[in-house]
């Protein structure tokens, strides 16, 4: 038990809207909570995730605390013989995300606390089983769910408070780091046009990985030499753009939030089973 005998309360954050959006709603909402956040950084994130958080950081008036795992990005990828992550293979989010959490709370379980762990589950998703609890001691908390919060939702908290969407929602809609493979092949073009020097790093990433026989690359069917060629770049832009107009010409316009939603990447690729410690 600790000191006080009360619950403990931690809310993770990936960098991405959902979370932020239930980070200020529980702010909004449960004052009376004393919650612990969080943020497991891989060193790996995006520059506009980091900025994000301490614009967060702001409005929440205490700092979020940064879960470093203790072997980086590039210890586990010798681990793991040079083969890249994948959808496959998510040792990534196992080892960068999932395992620092577990070693920080794993204290607090063992010395009888009650953790609640609140979750970014909109009330428009299905709630996955990858978030129950293994242990009795850890309970999972979906606020946003509970309380009908869509993605309209979301984006209305996230503009009601100042706080507005992270600065790479201009050209992707997912946090996560800079070589995720969850990535469309449209974000991976404009990683190497607003971050060449990430994109160049996950080029080196992939090479050495196919040099050591790993059967993945980071953008599936192609490696990201192919798709960096001009004229492939070219397919990609006028590929999305197709889709982009496709997707709009079914939507709905409404007119009290004209500008509120933007389309998402999932809204016109599909959805992806994307790793929610990252992408929420």
């Amino acid at each position: 038990m600790n000191d006080s005998g009360l619950p403990k309360h931690v809310l993770g954050l990936s960098g991405g809207r959902d979370s932020a959006a239930l980070a200020v709603y529980m702010r909004q909402n449960h004052p009376e909570l004393e919650i612990d956040y969080f943020f497991t950084d891989t060193g790996k994130e995006l520059p506009e995730v980091y900025e994000f958080l301490v614009k967060l950081e702001g409005f929440l008036g205490k700092p979020i605390l940064r879960l470093n795992p203790d072997r980086d990005f590039d210890f586990w990828l010798k681990q793991y013989n040079n083969f890249l992550p994948s959808a496959q293979t998510r040792w990534c989010t196992r080892q960068l995300k999932l395992r620092p959490f577990e070693q920080w709370v794993r204290p607090m379980l063992e010395s009888g606390t009650t953790v609640y762990s609140y979750v970014a589950i909109r009330a428009d998703e299905e709630y996955r089983e990858g978030y129950a609890s293994k242990h009795d001691s850890l309970i999972v908390r979906l606020p946003l769910k509970e309380a009908g919060i869509d993605k309209a939702g979301v984006l209305e908290l996230l503009e009601g408070t100042g706080l507005g969407l992270p600065q790479y929602y201009e050209w992707r809609t997912r946090s996560g780091c800079t070589f995720c493979f969850f990535q469309q092949k449209i974000e991976w073009v404009r990683l190497k046009e607003r971050h060449p020097h990430y994109f160049e790093q996950a080029k080196l990433y992939e090479k050495t990985a196919v040099d050591h026989g790993s059967p993945f690359t980071w953008s599936q069917g192609e490696s990201l030499e192919e798709l960096a060629q001009p004229r492939r770049i070219a397919e990609i832009k006028d590929e999305h753009q197709r889709r982009l107009e496709r997707t709009r010409g079914k939507l709905q316009a409404n007119p009290l939030r004209p500008d509120l939603e933007p389309i998402d990447i999932d809204d016109l690729y599909g959805q992806a089973k994307v790793c929610l410690a990252c992408h929420k």
